[in-house]
């Protein structure tokens, strides 16, 4: 089904990211978890978590912004981008100091959760037939 409102294209970035993390979740937990044990099940859910958490803070807040004037638009994105670096920067120094954490899992579970996701947003925005102008 193609997207003709911003409201079903940005529900169906949201839901279809959420589904790409989870199995992400599922088969990085697996592979991390017969390559080094509990500790990298634990990563993999942790930074498919960050992961999941970021991008749809991401989708909501241009969804949001979308409805605002082009300032309150600006604001809300750059400064929810903002506020996002901050404390994805907080997380991870946080984790770092975690015993028992196998970094290189999170490392790659967020990759691919992120590029998972912008493939999933270019391709929800190629297929949608949003229209550009109110009538």
């Amino acid at each position: 089904m193609r997207a003709t409102t911003s409201s079903q294209l940005f529900r169906t970035v949201l839901i279809q990211g959420a589904i790409l993390t989870v199995a992400i979740a599922i088969v990085g937990g697996l592979v991390a978890f017969l390559a080094v044990g509990m500790p990298g099940l634990i990563s993999a859910l942790i930074g498919s978590a960050i992961a999941l958490t970021f991008t749809s803070l991401t989708a909501i807040a241009v969804w949001v912004g979308g409805k605002l004037p082009l300032g309150g638009f600006y604001g809300l994105v750059l400064g929810g981008w903002l506020a996002k670096v901050i404390v994805f920067v907080l997380i991870l120094s946080a984790l770092n100091r975690v015993d028992g954490l196998n970094r290189p899992t999170i490392f790659f579970t967020i990759v691919a959760s992120v590029l998972g996701g912008l493939a999933i947003d270019a391709v929800a925005v190629l297929r949608s037939r949003v229209p550009v102008v109110q009538s």
